[in-house]
């Protein structure tokens, strides 16, 4: 009883301890795009150069999730985590000191290589903390604070006067995950499913898998490829609506005050979202789950093609906010579910980095059919099907038997 009640304990530090990194995480992804008009002013940068201080730091997620997941496997969670923790908080407040475009794009690619690092490991952490019957909650739990986080970057953007402030919403974002370091290095334990599949509690003991046979054998081949199709369709239209929805508000005539409330109902959705959804994975199972959030996404999106007011587009704000956000938090569940612990950072990286593709993609394609004069409510309409392609791909994904976990002792 001691033992299990210590257990519990362990798994509910390491969780909150990844929900406060995931916040650090959530309010610097957004830094750069509260902070975008006020450093353009300072270093007269052109809408496309600022393009530019956007598309890079995504650019850095790809390979920081990839590298990161990879390296949870042969180092650790808990080690991979720490220095990409580091990674972001020392270039953050790097970004503070920034003196043209050239070094504001070298710390902002630095910092999105720590950030995309970090997810892989955070996901694996709280899915190996939790008991069976607790996993898609607790990674569901940990990644509600990524929303929260990007408003609470939204409030230190307001709150920070003069042209010179959009500098404190990134020493916020630096010096709050060095203060984390120590936290995680004093009460975060190694996960517990590593530290037994490496001393030879599982098949996968001794030196880790090669990245091919992690992903495409002993049978995960198909897993790997329905899970990929799923993560880029979402994660195409997901980040459309981050990037675009204030100028979907706009094209509708509406005023810029109703557009930030659309964008603070979407927030809002998108952290209950996280929390609500992969929890009910837990209690109604994965297939059930994944079938009403597709059918959520596709309710969403219909919701704000037809909205006009700005009653109906934050309510579809909020509805888009809660299934597509939610919806991501389900498939980081998903994907730590479907590989088993001595191959999991590789294959919950790959698929981190394959919808971090998306996050590039949505917003260029999206910029580009909008340049050449197709609406916004074009774009929303034009991604039903894709959402529709996903779903069947997360279907197909959730259909796969789940791996056998280290030891009932690493439970």
């Amino acid at each position: 009883m001691q033992r299990s009640t210590n257990t519990r304990t362990t798994g509910a530090v390491t969780i909150g301890l990844c929900l406060i990194v995931a916040l650090l995480e959530g309010l610097d992804l957004q830094s750069t795009g509260v902070a975008a008009p006020r450093m353009a002013r300072e270093f007269h940068l052109a809408v496309a150069q600022m393009g530019w201080a956007f598309s890079i730091g995504a650019l850095g997620l790809l390979p920081g999730a990839a590298i990161g997941g990879r390296l949870a496997d042969k180092l650790g969670r808990k080690r991979v985590l720490m220095l990409s923790v580091a990674l972001f908080g020392i270039f953050s407040i790097a970004t503070t000191q920034v003196w043209d475009l050239n070094s504001l794009l070298a710390a902002r690619f630095l910092t999105g290589l720590g950030l995309g690092a970090a997810m892989p490991n955070l996901i694996a952490l709280c899915s190996e903390a939790a008991s069976p019957d607790q996993r898609n909650t607790a990674v569901g739990a940990m990644y509600c604070g990524m929303p929260f986080g990007a408003a609470l970057a939204a409030v230190i953007g307001i709150v920070s006067p003069g042209d010179a402030g959009w500098r404190h919403i990134f020493y916020v974002g630096g010096v709050g995950p060095l203060l984390v370091l120590p936290l995680l290095a004093i009460f975060m334990r190694e996960s517990a499913h590593f530290v037994a599949a490496r001393s030879g509690g599982s098949r996968g003991s001794g030196a880790p898998s090669g990245i091919a046979q992690a992903l495409w054998k002993e049978g995960r081949a198909g897993t790997t490829v329905a899970l990929w199709i799923s993560y880029l369709g979402t994660l195409i239209v997901l980040y459309f609506l981050i990037n675009w929805l204030p100028s979907l508000v706009l094209s509708r005539g509406l005023t810029r005050v109703q557009s930030g409330v659309v964008q603070m109902m979407f927030n809002i959705g998108g952290g209950i979202g996280a929390i609500v959804i992969a929890s009910l994975m837990d209690r109604i199972g994965k297939r059930r789950t994944v079938t009403g959030m597709y059918l959520g996404i596709a309710a969403a999106l219909a919701a704000l093609v037809a909205a006009s007011g700005g009653v109906s587009m934050a309510c579809g704000g909020l509805l888009a906010g809660l299934f597509l956000v939610g919806g991501q938090s389900v498939l980081y569940a998903l994907a730590s579910s479907v590989y088993p612990t001595h191959v999991r950072g590789t294959g919950v990286g790959a698929a981190v980095a394959v919808g971090r593709m998306g996050s590039i993609l949505g917003p260029l394609i999206a910029g580009q059919l909008l340049a050449i004069g197709q609406s916004a409510s074009v774009l929303l309409s034009a991604s039903i099907p894709l959402i529709a392609v996903a779903a069947v791909a997360a279907w197909l994904a959730v259909g796969k038997p789940a791996p056998v976990y280290a030891s009932a002792a690493a439970q």
